[in-house]
């Protein structure tokens, strides 16, 4: 078979296959097996499918993904990153302190978790009630909260990362790395929004909120353990102390800890984060036991080198490739969450931005804003559902797109300044060299 039968085949029956219902994980199985029977005999590729899917299962690099989530669990349980929250809005005594204080509790809370949905529900379960209690706009507090949650996915540790490493081959301590900066240059953006706002709109903010100021032993007791916690990810990771995993491990550890110790995580929330963590872990393992399937077919027969080869003949400049890229991927979002996209799409796309010149790190930083954008745009926006969820009829999924809007226009604008100036994301791993 041509290589371009394969790669229509193998596209038309997984969408066929996802419009009427399948789960993404067995609908990228079933859409790879007609492939591999091509490939190898029924037997033959039924027991190099088992080999392939146990191999996924004892990858030493993804062990890190369920630590992470994990972790990220634990933290949602306990009161750790609602206490954050608390301390960002009650210590910090400014107009419009409960939304400058959601976006940087979502910043820290991604400091230590790399999932933008928990980061969203965490935070904004706290957040958005106090925020329409205190008189700010539905729509302000919808938006800011949804956005906020995505900085869980650039701040290190992010799963998206980890997930584009491990399908790149990049190191991850480098794409870790390098989205220190545009993730601090994202929460400034979004500080931005958030004041020109307060300008455009001055109803939307109140000019007094009746916060109680916390006690000094307090703020300690809710800055500490999310500090601490990323400074072991950081140092271990960083200073070439430990592995991505090994420094999950402990952080994980250190987190059981701390959120017994000063989070009042009880035991029942304890189990619920361990069984939130093994179904949550129950889909991923699924999805990339699949996607290395598909990611087989296509290698097998060359689809990812013949598309590159096929693009690059157009004799396109670099930065059109980006935009086409781009574009693709803001439309996908609308209809596939970012996990998803990451193992059916990135095995064919990573080439072709290599090819065309682009380094793979600074592609993995501006791959992950997209992916951003992705989880903030209907009709399959995670976040959007998460805060109108937690809203209870208070806001409507309206109030939630309407309010993001401004953010997403922040999220491009930070792809626009990391195409003007490669160096925001760059500057740092070569540093760190």
């Amino acid at each position: 078979m041509e290589w371009y039968e394969v790669g229509l085949g193998l596209l038309g029956l997984l969408m066929v296959l996802i419009a009427i219902g399948l789960p993404i994980p067995f609908a990228l199985a079933a859409a790879s097996l007609p492939f591999l029977w091509q490939i190898q005999s029924f037997q033959t590729s039924l027991v190099s499918s088992q080999l392939k899917l146990w191999g996924v299962w004892i990858d030493y690099i993804l062990l890190a993904v369920p630590l992470f989530v994990f972790l990220g669990e634990l933290i949602g349980k306990s009161r750790i990153g609602p206490n954050l929250y608390q301390f960002l809005h009650q210590g910090v005594r400014i107009r419009g302190s409960a939304a400058y204080g959601s976006i940087g509790a979502c910043a820290g809370f991604g400091a230590v978790c790399g999932s933008s949905m928990v980061g969203a529900l965490t935070i904004g379960g706290v957040a958005l009630p106090e925020m329409l209690r205190l008189g700010y706009g539905k729509r302000l507090s919808a938006g800011v909260l949804a956005a906020g949650g995505t900085l869980s996915v650039l701040i290190p540790p992010s799963l998206i990362l980890l997930f584009y490493g491990i399908v790149t081959d990049q190191s991850i301590g480098d794409l870790f790395i390098a989205g220190v900066i545009p993730g601090l240059v994202l929460v400034s953006a979004f500080v931005g929004v958030v004041l020109v706002w307060g300008i455009l709109r001055p109803q939307d903010i109140p000019d007094s909120e009746d916060a109680m100021r916390m006690p000094l032993m307090q703020i300690l007791a809710t800055v500490g353990p999310i500090l601490l916690i990323g400074l072991v990810i950081t140092v271990a990771i960083y200073a070439g102390i430990a592995t991505p995993t090994e420094a999950a491990a402990v952080a994980a550890l250190l987190t059981v800890a701390l959120a017994f110790g000063v989070g009042g995580l009880t035991w029942q929330g304890f189990k619920e984060a361990l069984f939130a963590t093994m179904r949550t872990m129950g889909y991923l393992g699924l999805l990339l036991s699949a996607g290395v399937l598909f990611g087989f077919v296509l290698t097998y027969y060359r689809v990812p080198q013949q598309f590159t080869d096929l693009f690059l003949s157009f004799d396109l400049s670099p930065y059109v490739v980006l935009m086409i890229v781009l574009a693709f991927y803001i439309v996908l979002g609308m209809f596939l969450e970012p996990v998803s996209m990451t193992f059916i799409t990135l095995p064919t796309i990573y080439p072709l931005m290599s090819a065309a010149g682009f380094d793979l790190i600074w592609f993995g930083v501006v791959y992950t804003i997209t992916m951003e954008i992705a989880v903030l745009t209907p009709p399959v926006g995670l976040n959007l559902y998460v805060i109108q969820g937690i809203g209870r009829g208070q806001v409507t999924i309206g109030d939630v797109i309407m309010g993001c809007l401004p953010f997403i226009g922040a999220l491009v604008a930070l792809i626009a300044l990391l195409i003007l100036w490669p160096e925001t994301a760059l500057w740092l791993p070569d540093q760190m060299r």
